[in-house]
């Protein structure tokens, strides 16, 4: 399915990387550019490698039915410390890549800048301590008050805005949160979405 913008519109694509196989990883480590290829190398976990990888290739299935283009013919520009740079096709969409664990996603506009977070709720981590130390200790207060499963939904909630403005690098025009049965999911733009972003799962699945 391609994403679609519906005016001032964006689209999320999700995929679980478990629905990979190794043929599938082969064939898009093919499309990395020479400076995206030594990035990839250096990943020591191959958790971490995976993410990176499969990062790239929905960025570029997602961008190359948006535009039209083979998603092997998009080149991206690495940036230390930051997201990647579109090249070539010139012209294109704004996006953003998160990832957590299995999961996978980047998101497209072709109007407004983007900044993505997905996180995996973790029931294992302690997000009292983890938000003393992000947020301070009167936000901690606040979350200690909920009971358990509604705490580490606020927790994830603020974590995750709190990552996708930073992606976005300036003022949020809105940020929209996505229900899904494990992630947390947080889209900011900068400028007001004319609709909700669409939620697209599996679009790198094999058909």
């Amino acid at each position: 399915m391609s994403p679609a913008f519906p005016g001032n519109g964006a689209s999320i694509c999700l995929l679980d990387s478990r629905s990979i196989d190794l043929a599938q990883l082969t064939q898009y480590e093919t499309w990395l550019g020479p400076a995206e290829t030594a990035r990839y190398a250096r990943f020591v976990r191959p958790l971490r490698r995976r993410q990176f990888l499969l990062g790239r290739a929905l960025l570029r299935v997602a961008m190359g039915e948006m535009l039209e283009v083979a998603p092997e013919s998009i080149a991206l520009e690495e940036r230390s410390g930051q997201a990647p740079r579109l090249l070539a096709p010139a012209g294109g969409p704004y996006f953003s890549i998160s990832h957590s664990g299995h999961w996978v996603a980047c998101a497209l506009s072709g109007t407004t800048r983007l900044g993505l977070d997905i996180e995996l709720r973790d029931p294992r981590r302690d997000v009292l301590a983890l938000a003393r130390q992000a947020f301070g200790a009167a936000v901690a207060a606040d979350l200690e008050k909920l009971p358990q499963e509604e705490r580490r939904e606020a927790f994830y909630q603020c974590w995750s805005e709190a990552e996708a403005r930073y992606k976005l690098g300036m003022d949020a025009g809105a940020c929209v949160t996505l229900a899904h049965a494990e992630l947390s999911i947080v889209l900011c733009s900068a400028a007001p979405l004319a609709h909700p972003p669409a939620l697209l799962l599996s679009c790198l699945a094999p058909d």
